[in-house]
């Protein structure tokens, strides 16, 4: 299995799974952990790059969630969608402000910097979906604007020398048409990815490794109808009978499955009864887990 991966990293946004999907859709895997995900963390899964996602907040509320500036010193790419791109530039120096006007929908957009390696191959004139009432009011130093709309000066804006990138729009919803391609082009442009990631190789080589490390007496079963995957775990009599190992089977296969939380693994047992030896306390924990492909 590739290592490639693209962090997503959540700032409390709607759209956190589908952005890790529209990366996956790019052929490189995503997974979408917490903003509270430490530095040592992210040294210690070593993506390729890192996305920030969207949320309700205000960057200038003290208890709005933030990160440590030195994300930005680890080298490697970052991309901030809505309240990331405002998370970027507050952190960097820029100012973020209650907008004069706010945007919500389709929102014409005007590329200024067609050459910009997140804009490339996007029309000048193109269209996003805008959802916002802060805006960016200052850039930071080194940034420069890549796109703008009527009433947002700063649409998208970049620092390529250190490779961070934001927009202020959503590129992951399809209401942003050209959406997919400055993603493809984050993915590939800029965080160099090779793209050999796939969901039906994904699938297979978790299930053997989820076989490799848990052992006999476990059947696992993963499936994607398009939409959202799910992950069945079958054990036998003698593996349900002891609740910590039941524990550590759900554990290791929302921890194998990856893709960030929104829901827990479907579980099965062929005893039929033995089921319920499981506690329900593992069931909720799945629930914390990162428990379904998405």
């Amino acid at each position: 299995m590739t290592n490639e991966k693209i962090l997503v990293l959540d700032f409390g946004g709607q759209y956190n799974q589908l952005i890790a999907r529209r990366v996956r859709e790019c052929n490189v895997y995503s997974e979408v952990h917490p903003y509270t995900m430490t530095l040592e963390q992210i040294r210690e899964m070593n993506p390729k790059g890192i996305i920030f996602t969207g949320g309700p907040n205000s960057v200038y509320d003290e208890a709005s969630p933030r990160y440590s500036r030195e994300i930005f010193s680890l080298g490697i790419p970052v991309m901030g969608i809505c309240y990331g791109s405002q998370l970027i530039a507050y952190l960097e120096g820029g100012s973020v402000a209650s907008a004069p006007v706010s945007e919500y929908g389709h929102t014409d957009i005007e590329v200024d910097d067609p050459e910009d390696l997140l804009m490339y191959g996007v029309s000048r004139h193109t269209v996003a979906w805008m959802s916002h009432t802060d805006y960016i009011s200052v850039l930071p130093e080194g940034f420069h604007v890549t796109a703008h709309s009527e009433v947002c000066p700063v649409a998208a804006m970049a620092c390529p020398e250190r490779k961070i990138y934001a927009t202020q729009f959503h590129p992951e919803v399809m209401h942003t048409p050209e959406g997919k391609t400055m993603l493809h082009n984050f993915v590939y442009r800029i965080c160099g990815c090779k793209g050999e990631w796939k969901m039906d190789s994904f699938a297979a080589d978790t299930i053997r490794a989820l076989k490799e490390k848990i052992g006999s007496g476990i059947g696992v079963l993963a499936s994607d109808n398009g939409s959202k995957g799910n992950l069945i775990v079958t054990a036998t009599d003698d593996a349900v009978k002891a609740g910590a190992h039941a524990g550590k089977i759900i554990k290791e296969a929302a921890a194998l499955v990856g893709g960030g939380g929104g829901g827990r693994p479907n579980m099965a047992q062929a005893g039929g009864k033995k089921a319920a030896g499981i506690p329900d306390a593992l069931a909720r924990a799945v629930d914390l887990a990162k428990g379904q492909l998405v």
